[in-house]
């Protein structure tokens, strides 16, 4: 989480003190290491899992499926997920709700699998609900009203986020192991996993 955070922060240009909500904060895991990096961190999640690991984090239990988020409009600077839009059956209800407590000009960041990599794994999480595919999810952010919406695809692989050489050969190293090692052992290794199951990363502005 330390390493996907500071990642992110820079692609963003995030400051500190900004206000940030974690949708689906889970065991809070991501969300106290951007607070650990100065932002204002808030939480949401369908239960208060996260109160067990971090009692300080500024928190609320919403069940999205049913639940306005429990804060007013033009609050947040930014509203970050991961891994939690894939869970809805009308995602387009969060996607309303973030646009909503988002500050005029404020960022949405979303990280999501990418369909066309795990269609073969997908649905082995029963709660998974709806693939995502790069229009599909621009198409979402543009239907509730967000702007200059940039998608790519996402290796969860922290070796490769720097830009230099050793990153760009081991790049074509993680798309070798993607294309010729079989599914079974895609639950091995780190390695082997991040490298099929790959992620959809969006940033977009209210």
């Amino acid at each position: 989480p330390k390493k996907l955070i500071n990642h992110l922060i820079e692609l963003a240009n995030l400051q500190q003190n900004q206000k940030i909500l974690e949708l689906g904060c889970g065991r809070g895991d991501f969300i106290i290491e951007f607070k650990k990096n100065g932002l204002d961190a808030y939480g949401v999640d369908i239960s208060n899992f996260s109160k067990n690991f971090f009692p300080d984090l500024k928190f609320e239990e919403v069940d999205m499926e049913i639940d306005k988020l429990p804060y007013n409009d033009n609050t947040f600077d930014v509203v970050y997920s991961k891994s939690f839009i894939e869970h809805f059956y009308y995602p387009e209800k969060i996607f309303q709700e973030a646009h909503r407590v988002l500050k005029p000009g404020g960022q949405i960041i979303t990280l999501t699998p990418e369909w066309q990599y795990i269609y073969k794994s997908f649905y082995e999480d029963f709660t998974h609900r709806v693939p995502f595919t790069n229009e599909s999810l621009k198409d979402i952010h543009t239907m509730n009203n967000f702007k200059n919406v940039k998608v790519t695809s996402f290796i969860q692989l922290p070796i490769l986020f720097k830009n230099n050489l050793l990153s760009k050969i081991l790049y074509i190293s993680s798309v070798i192991t993607r294309k010729f090692v079989p599914d079974y052992f895609r639950m091995s290794n780190k390695w082997i996993r991040f490298s099929k199951e790959i992620m959809l990363l969006s940033i977009a502005r209210k």
